[in-house]
């Protein structure tokens, strides 16, 4: 009998990633200090619990359809709601917000793509690149959020920030030139 996937630990740090998204955006949208610091806390949890997640499913093999569905659903919305938070208090530039759109504009993207293409039986597997590309999301973002608390990281957040923006648009175009065949009608 096939064990409930609500009850796989990878799972459930999986869920408890997306909900900690609630508070940490609360905290941060709450202006204070403290509770910013707090948030930061929150943040680098998360951050790891998607490197945790995926080390214990596959050390207990513990791999389900529900965890590889809520895996890059959690890091997006991580990432994505913290972007939103972090342009409405002001934490971002004018010119922050180019590589925050891009970063926004490629996770919205390439998942609709992935959804377009699975009715056509093509897989875009995630490359090493993507995963690096989503930890330096989640380093940038945090050094971020730190900038508030700890002033003089702005040129350290900032070339972060483009860094991780570089590698989310090139990881978009390699995702989208592997499947333009499928795309255009010429399938190889």
């Amino acid at each position: 009998m096939a064990k409930n996937p609500l009850l796989l630990v990878p799972n459930q740090i999986t869920i408890a990633r997306i909900l900690a998204i609630i508070p940490i955006a609360a905290l941060v949208m709450a202006g204070d200090p403290t509770l910013r610091l707090i948030a930061l806390i929150l943040f680098i949890l998360a951050a790891v619990s998607d490197w945790l997640d995926g080390y214990l499913a596959r050390a207990w093999d513990q791999y389900s359809p529900l965890g590889r569905m809520l895996d890059p659903i959690a890091d997006k919305l991580l990432v994505g709601i913290l972007i939103a938070v972090l342009a409405w208090d002001g934490s971002f530039s004018a010119l922050d917000m180019i590589p925050a759109c891009a970063i926004l504009f490629r996770e919205f993207f390439i998942p609709g793509l992935r959804e377009f293409l699975g009715n056509t039986q093509v897989v875009l597997p995630v490359s090493k690149l993507a995963k690096w590309k989503t930890t330096t999301q989640l380093v940038a973002l945090t050094i971020v959020l730190i900038e508030p608390i700890a002033p003089g990281l702005g040129l350290l957040s900032d070339g972060l920030l483009w860094l991780a923006g570089a590698l989310t648009l090139w990881t978009g175009w390699q995702y989208l030139a592997a499947s333009w065949p499928h795309l255009s009608g010429e399938q190889l």
